[in-house]
């Protein structure tokens, strides 16, 4: 059976996967675009967000009721959705691992071009919330991989007080990224 706009929902309800193909063919560029908007600094993730959307239309269409809404205004609602979820998942993860996992991000830092730049401005805003003290030393062991050593030495400060400064550090940033995660709920 040859699907179109008047049958592609019934199909993707009997579970015709060319009914999804046509989805994705006809209106695959909403789910681009608002996926896109909703995780600008993470664009790393709109793939799987792009993923999630096509699996909850697969398996939620029969909760799109058109005489209430058109497809294209329903799907756009169910991307942003998924792309909110995204968002909170990818916050949630750096809320609950330690701090060093921005050593991770440091190893993106040898990427070239504007995704470095976008990196260093993402990890710029995530320490916005630390003093001009903490945010140089947070810089320079994980932006820098500088040792705790070479830090304290610079900075005329006993080991113990650089350990000291990346705890409060840390718990700072846990603080601040939960409050960003409440203001994307928004």
């Amino acid at each position: 059976m040859t699907v179109n706009e008047e049958n592609f929902i019934e199909q993707i309800l009997l579970k015709n996967e060319k009914a999804l193909e046509f989805v994705i063919e006809k209106y695959g560029w909403i789910i681009k675009t608002v996926a896109r908007k909703h995780l600008q600094k993470q664009l790393e993730l709109t793939d799987e967000c792009i993923n999630d959307v096509l699996l909850a239309v697969w398996e939620n269409v029969d909760s799109f009721d058109k005489s209430r809404n058109t497809f294209e205004n329903w799907l756009a609602g169910v991307s942003r959705y998924k792309a909110i979820d995204c968002k909170r998942k990818y916050l949630k993860k750096y809320r609950e691992e330690p701090l060093e996992t921005l050593e991770n991000v440091v190893d993106l830092k040898s990427r070239h071009g504007s995704e470095e730049q976008e990196i260093s401005e993402e990890l710029s805003e995530m320490l916005a919330c630390l003093g001009k003290k903490d945010r140089g030393i947070f810089e320079r062991l994980f932006w820098h991989g500088e040792s705790v050593k070479s830090v304290s030495i610079s900075m005329g400060m006993k080991e113990t007080a650089v350990y000291n400064h990346v705890s409060r550090g840390r718990r700072k940033l846990r603080k601040h990224l939960s409050l960003m995660g409440k203001e994307n709920n928004l």
